[in-house]
């Protein structure tokens, strides 16, 4: 798997947002044992599944300051 690019180029909210939200996320996913199964199946790629993940909806985050 790689990053999803033509979903990020196509992507229509806030990518500094989302951008944040995966990288936040990755960092989770990089502890010893938090990484699942999938991440495994990628060969330890997280951002790429991190990216995959937050661009199709699969990780929920509220907003703290819209502006």
């Amino acid at each position: 798997m790689s990053i999803p690019l033509n979903k990020l180029i196509d992507y229509k909210g806030n990518v500094y947002q989302i951008t944040c939200v995966a990288i936040k996320e990755a960092i989770i996913l990089s502890n010893p044992g938090c990484g699942g199964k999938e991440i495994e199946e990628n060969n330890g790629k997280i951002v790429s599944e991190v990216l995959t993940r937050a661009l199709n909806g699969e990780i929920h985050f509220i907003p703290t300051d819209e502006q």
